[in-house]
């Protein structure tokens, strides 16, 4: 049985390889931002729940999805054309926004749904987060429906590698919306990956595919290599780009 890591403020996260079956590899130490920015720089993320020491995994195979192969549904894709076409106007009832609710939206994904007993997203996961997104590293993608926040996600963006974290909805399609538009925005941004972390029969029916630990490593490694775009905020395009312009 692989040992599992017991972290102090101090000592460095082992490599991926050194994970448990399951995916876990380490516990202990604190979400700071050093500390977060040096796991997802590694493949690794935090997952836990409240009361617990922070775990740390890197699962084997890994989810990822490829913007090119987002799976669109006939009727999202409808929904996108309409939406497209007065996305401009001052009648649009719908419209996609970056970083303009990020607190909203991560307090969103949090909320207990009623097939849960609780969540992941504890005040400790939400105050670290919130403190990254601060730093420029986390954005939130923000669906809205005659001005009122319906679905949204957020994630991590390390060089071009982007980590989704987690979305909500509370509308028909509203986190798939946001989905469409961040892979756009991010497509634009020559970012090609998406790592969803673990699989699930929702991720695989938007195009996601399992890849194994050091393929995912590989293609990390060279995302690294690349410097993050500027992210802005306000709201998103079709286009991919920002209404304002950017």
């Amino acid at each position: 049985m692989t040992h599992l890591t017991w972290l102090d403020d101090f000592t460095p996260l082992p490599h991926p390889s050194a994970a448990q079956p399951e995916g876990l590899l380490a516990a202990g130490g604190k979400l700071s931002i050093n500390r977060l920015t040096e796991a997802y720089s590694k493949g690794i993320f935090p997952w836990f729940n409240e009361g617990e020491p922070v775990l740390w995994w890197s699962p084997d195979p890994r989810m990822v999805l490829d913007c090119a192969k987002l799976k669109v549904s006939q009727s999202l894709g409808k929904k996108l054309r309409q939406i497209g076409r007065s996305e401009l106007t001052p009648a649009a009832r719908i419209r996609i926004t970056t970083n303009t609710a990020f607190a909203r939206v991560i307090a969103s994904c949090a909320a207990t749904r009623a097939s849960q007993p609780g969540t992941w997203i504890s005040p400790a996961i939400q105050a670290a987060y919130l403190a990254w997104h601060e730093a420029g590293s986390v954005h939130s993608i923000e669906t809205w429906i005659d001005g009122q926040l319906v679905g949204g996600l957020y994630g991590v963006n390390l060089g071009s590698m982007f980590f989704g974290e987690s979305m909500f909805s509370l509308a028909s399609d509203a986190s798939k919306l946001a989905l469409a538009y961040l892979v756009g925005f991010l497509q634009a941004r020559g970012i090609h990956h998406i790592d969803c972390q673990q699989q699930t029969g929702h991720l695989a029916s938007l195009g996601a595919r399992p890849i194994n630990r050091v393929c995912f490593l590989a293609m990390l490694e060279q995302a690294l290599q690349d410097t993050p775009p500027s992210w802005g905020a306000g709201q998103i395009l079709q286009s991919g780009q920002l209404a304002t312009g950017g």
